[in-house]
């Protein structure tokens, strides 16, 4: 049996202390009632199910289940023959003249037990899907998006297509409603932190839409971009019950708030921006929809949600949830991932791999597997740099701690010639000579102070004091040879005749 991700293990040890059944957790997560059953077992064989303590957390299911075993992968015969397979569903071809075509046409010595199995990978069958019509009081709560038109953002000061929010209580019909601007995880997670404080209590189910956003498609699906939700139901008490694809009539309370709000709220109105949208909208949810007299339960939602519902709902927790999103990120070779067009390093060992982000909204923690890697506060604005020297290779993080200022201090440290040389050749374009600058000041690792000091002396004297240059003449030892005296002639003696001026004139001057 293929092992579970550690992620659906914990939610299926959540859902049993809720007291869910086998075969409805089986439906809700998409997995076979024998499977369940085993990791129920293997939950009760090791306390897992007592209420009063916390949650398994990954290390402490790694360590009952075991290493994963690799499961066996054998290529199917059918492989070469996919797309003729494919064209001849795609005509209609029942199963078994399937095979018998292939027999025939195409020359396939397979059984037909491989035809049916690859046919069944390719096309899947639509799982049954059970809804529940009728809900008790602090049951149930279904929550979707509708889109409402543009609004002005006062933040990108530009209209924006807006989207309404609606989570409602099956029972009572009363309702959250917010209008934003996109349908990202954090936003997802912040609007059922802000429903549920509303409320003053929680659902003991949630039931979601599969958005056409991907939003919950990735959430509730994907073992790992799902943690964040899968969390916030953990911390807050609730099951996450989602609808399957395409079936609107599954979650039809919500979908009927949504046209109510957009038919009702929305028509006739002219808003400043979104702000100024939702003061109205929190009022008319509260003055208009819940006291109007809704057409099924025939009863105000708001009082039917005072007197009958409100007592019936989970209590909030002490403190709120304050993880808004997880997701995947590449760790790439300068030893950084990017979140939100921000950067933050990780230790240079996980370059090339892809790590979870938990995203809080003060803190970025990245997890390889269940080890924690690195952690660092939340960027306050696209763009920033969050990097650690000691997550970089020893000779990278040396060149990153040797900045412009480490070199000049280092240098006047040294003595003058030193630091006339590295003020030099930082003078112009710091950051292409900084390489050069750590070079030559790891010198004095070598040959120590006094001779890297007399090596720029004699490189300063003659013009001359690139990295090369004070190497050869450290190599030749010429810091320990005195400087060349230069001293000029008297200047007599330096133009001075061989022959008297005399042997160049006659005694008696020519005639003129």
């Amino acid at each position: 049996m293929e092992r579970l991700h550690m992620h659906y293990v914990r939610d299926v040890i959540h859902r049993l202390r809720q007291g869910d059944s086998e075969r409805r957790i089986a439906i809700d997560l998409g997995l076979s009632r024998p499977t369940v059953h085993k990791y129920h077992l293997l939950a009760q064989a090791h306390d897992f199910l007592q209420p009063e303590q916390p949650l398994p957390d990954e290390a402490d299911l790694l360590a009952v289940l075991g290493v994963a075993p690799r499961p066996p992968r054998q290529p199917s015969s059918l492989e070469p023959y996919q797309d003729t397979v494919l064209a001849l569903l795609a005509q209609g071809l029942e199963m078994t003249a399937l095979y018998e075509r292939l027999q025939e046409h195409y020359g396939y010595t397979g059984s037909y037990s491989a035809v049916r199995r690859f046919v069944h990978r390719l096309c899947p069958p639509e799982p049954q899907v059970v809804v529940r019509v009728h809900s008790a009081p602090g049951e149930e709560a279904q929550v979707d998006f509708g889109t409402v038109g543009q609004l002005y953002d006062p933040r990108t000061e530009r209209l924006r297509t807006a989207y309404a929010f609606v989570a409602t209580l099956s029972y009572s019909r009363h309702q959250y409603a917010e209008l934003v601007f996109d349908q990202t995880a954090p936003t997802w997670i912040g609007l059922h932190r802000r429903a549920f404080e509303s409320w003053g209590g929680v659902p003991k189910r949630v039931v979601p839409d599969n958005l056409k956003a991907a939003v919950l498609k990735t959430l509730v699906d994907g073992p790992v971009l799902g943690e964040a939700y899968r969390r916030l139901a953990q911390h807050y008490g609730f099951v996450i019950s989602p609808t399957r694809p395409a079936t609107p009539r599954h979650k039809g309370k919500v979908e009927n708030g949504i046209h109510y709000l957009q038919r009702n709220f929305m028509p006739g109105q002219d808003f400043a921006d979104i702000d100024v949208a939702n003061c109205r909208l929190a009022i008319w949810v509260r003055e208009r929809a819940g006291s109007r007299l809704h057409g099924t339960t025939r009863q105000p939602p708001l009082r039917l949600f005072h007197e009958q519902e409100q007592a019936c709902l989970l209590p909030l927790p002490v403190a709120p949830f304050s993880l808004c999103e997880i997701k995947l990120a590449k760790v790439h070779r300068d030893c950084h991932v990017v979140i939100a067009h921000s950067y933050y390093s990780v230790p240079y060992v996980y370059v090339g791999q892809t790590l979870e982000a938990h995203i809080s909204e003060r803190l970025i923690q990245l997890f390889h597997q269940q080890d924690l890697v690195a952690s660092h506060p939340r960027a306050q604005q696209p763009g920033e740099w969050h990097t650690r020297t000691e997550h970089y290779p020893r000779d990278k993080a040396a060149y990153l701690e040797r900045h412009p200022s480490f070199c000049r201090q280092a240098a006047a440290r040294l003595g003058p010639a030193t630091s006339q040389v590295v003020e030099t050749l930082l003078a112009e374009r710091p950051l292409d000579q900084l390489r050069a600058v750590q070079a030559i000041l790891r010198l004095e690792e070598t040959v120590g102070p006094q001779r890297l000091e007399a090596a720029c002396v004699r490189a300063l004297h003659f013009g001359a004091f690139s990295y090369r240059r004070i190497k050869e003449i450290l190599n030749a030892a010429l810091d320990r040879e005195p400087l060349p005296q230069e001293s000029m002639p008297p200047l007599e003696q330096s133009f001075a005749f061989a022959r008297p001026v005399s042997d160049f004139f006659s005694e008696e001057a020519p005639a003129c």
